[in-house]
């Protein structure tokens, strides 16, 4: 796992995380991390342990959600959708791309253009370390889930 080589999307990952003040590395893996399955392989981490950055958006207000959940687990989306108080649907990938400056299978979970509505996976928080994506299908960077909790303002839920 490399940090010297980094592209510029995985680049903006590691400068957003340093403004953060979070002393993180940003890791260039030389397998896909696309899925939770392929990073968890490509780590050597347990498919729990990958955070999942997924954006939805609301179907009355266009407004994006994202939802960082452990790879283990899967957004009830009428459930969501209740607690924000509108229905969701997974946003398309232009609509992903528009929100976050990131394509889906590297979008991570800080580093975009705005703040955006963000909300966690409890499970998350049994682990001691997690890892997310940093920005491309194959970057990656390891955080404390409190960490990652305190850094996106995240609401912590169930999923």
């Amino acid at each position: 796992m490399e940090e010297n080589t980094l592209k510029a999307s995985a680049n903006r990952v590691r400068v957003a995380l340093a403004n953060l003040g979070l002393p993180v590395t940003v890791c260039q893996m030389p397998a896909t991390t696309r899925t939770a399955h392929d990073a968890a392989s490509a780590i050597g981490c347990a498919v729990g342990q990958i955070v999942k950055s997924l954006i939805f958006r609301g179907c009355e207000s266009g407004k994006p959600y994202l939802i960082l959940a452990s790879g283990l687990n899967r957004v009830n989306e009428a459930a969501f959708g209740a607690l924000v108080g509108e229905v969701i649907e997974r946003a398309k990938p232009d609509y992903v791309r528009k929100c976050t400056g990131f394509t889906i299978g590297g979008v991570p979970p800080i580093g975009h253009p705005v703040q955006l509505s963000t909300w966690m996976d409890e499970t998350l928080l049994i682990f001691e370390t997690v890892w997310a994506a940093a920005g491309t299908p194959e970057s990656v960077f390891a955080i404390a889930p409190k960490d990652l909790a305190s850094a996106t303002m995240a609401t912590i839920i169930q999923l």
